[in-house]
């Protein structure tokens, strides 16, 4: 069978919450639920380090702004992942060279991320934090459900994956507006930093 499908449904994970996606499939893994996943993500160690970096994307994720500063740190781990986890998916089948699952995996990876990052700048420019904290429970939940169904039916897992990819991409051109705006009162924000440092401490 070909492992295609779940390259590209942990691709598309990983852009979102990468953490999660390794933290998800080495439990499958670890706890004998799939034979599809590769030893390297059961070993103990990542399974830690991914649940301690994925609880602190759990917090980082829901605070304006924040959540903006770490999708930019993310915008290499998070393709890089993707790249990773699918190399490693393929070399545990057999059935896709390792290079043609990292292209795919990346690729996919750096379009949901450009998605989920382009998402948060449009939420920021409004100034209550609860959608924030909506947007990112629903991602959280979202990657989990995916990836769990990915890994007993990884074809239609992959469609469902494709169509909100599309369907994330279509709604980021439409909110452009609002994330040129985030943009710009970012912009404002280091200005007035950068002034008021150079101003210094008012006179005593």
């Amino acid at each position: 069978m070909s492992v295609l499908p779940l390259v590209f449904t942990s691709g598309w994970a990983s852009g979102v919450n990468a953490y999660a996606v390794v933290l998800l499939l080495g439990a499958f893994g670890a706890t004998g639920l799939s034979d599809d996943v590769p030893e390297r993500l059961q070993r103990p160690e990542v399974l830690v380090v991914a649940g301690v970096l994925f609880l602190c994307e759990a917090v980082a994720d829901k605070i304006p702004y924040v959540d903006s500063a770490w999708d930019a740190v993310h915008t290499v781990v998070r393709p890089a992942a993707g790249a990773w986890v699918g190399a490693l998916l393929a070399g545990q089948s057999g059935s896709l060279s390792d290079v043609a699952a990292g292209l795919v995996g990346g690729s996919t990876a750096l379009a949901s991320h450009t998605v989920k990052a382009g998402t948060r700048m449009a939420v920021n420019s409004s100034p209550e934090p609860f959608s924030n904290i909506v947007v990112s429970l629903a991602e959280d939940l979202g990657v989990a459900g995916i990836v769990t169904f990915a890994m007993f039916h990884p074809e239609a897992a992959a469609i469902v994956a494709g169509v909100l990819l599309v369907a994330g991409l279509v709604v980021i051109f439409f909110l452009a507006s609002r994330i040129r705006r985030f943009l710009r009162r970012r912009a404002q924000r280091r200005e007035e930093r950068r002034l008021a440092a150079r101003a210094g401490p008012p006179p005593g």
